[in-house]
């Protein structure tokens, strides 16, 4: 028997699936039967991201007696369906947005592909991953720029090297939004604030440094403690939903592990 959670994620990707039709016909299939159905494949991969299941080998555990298929066709199978996460990740922004909160937050946060003293070494991901530093130190991967508004819906998502101007993707993620968006003090720049700017529909607050606090009014305050909210989605995406991991022994592998990961975060607030 299956268990409730995956029921569960399978109902809402089924409907999801449907109602957005990211899925292609039955018809239009070529060659031979998939020994998991697309459905399927979207709804293991969901089940790995929301569950403790820290491992595809572990989900293969599970479900082996029911898939009766080979664990390296799941792996692949897995990999292959991001691109499907990929499109519900855009239909989910795109309504998002057309909802959004006027109050909005930007942030970025460090993706590790591995543990700093193996960086040199590692190979899967060496053209996509750089070097970076945050709070935590040094690390070897990726860097996530992000913007959600006050009602927790992601709105834009970008994923670069760690040495990306943090400003450019900035402008890049926020570039067709509007309202009072929100970032830290790593974003100071007066030109940015200039550029970003459009009267009557749309404001940039960052939060000030230090020696600034007394120029900003009570209630720039208030809007700057609004931030601490994309910090937790940070937080949650990493211990709860395996945003980070090590274990893919393949750049489709990484990819599909981020795609899950973000589409399994969006989908748990109505599971």
């Amino acid at each position: 028997m299956f268990p409730i959670l995956f029921q569960k994620l399978k109902h809402i990707v089924t409907q999801l699936c449907e109602k957005f039709h990211v899925i292609q016909p039955k018809e239009t299939h070529k060659g031979r039967t998939l020994k998991i159905n697309d459905i399927g494949a979207l709804t293991l991969s969901l089940y790995k991201q929301t569950s403790t299941r820290s491992t595809k080998k572990s989900v293969y555990e599970d479900f082996k007696d029911i898939l009766n298929c080979s664990y390296k066709t799941l792996v692949v199978t897995i990999n292959r369906v991001a691109v499907l996460s990929m499109k519900l990740l855009f239909v989910i922004m795109r309504l998002g947005r057309k909802n959004a909160h006027w109050l909005k937050s930007t942030d970025a946060t460090d993706i590790p592909v591995c543990l700093a003293k193996n960086g040199k070494r590692h190979k899967t991901m060496r053209g996509l991953a750089g070097w970076g530093h945050s709070g935590k130190g040094f690390y070897f991967g990726l860097k996530l720029t992000m913007t959600r508004d006050d009602n927790g819906r992601i709105l834009s998502l970008i994923f670069s090297s760690p040495s990306a101007n943090d400003r450019t993707l900035f402008k890049k993620a926020n570039k067709d939004l509007d309202g009072i968006i929100i970032a830290d003090a790593g974003y100071i720049s007066k030109e940015l604030e200039r550029e970003m700017y459009l009267e009557g529909k749309r404001l940039i607050l960052i939060k000030p440094q230090k020696k600034m606090k007394k120029l900003a009014t009570p209630l720039w305050h208030a809007l700057y403690k609004r931030r601490f909210h994309i910090e937790f989605d940070f937080r949650n995406l990493k211990l709860f939903h395996g945003l980070v991991t090590s274990l893919p022994r393949s750049l489709n592998g990484y990819l599909a592990n981020y795609v899950h990961a973000l589409l399994s975060f969006m989908l748990a607030k109505v599971i």
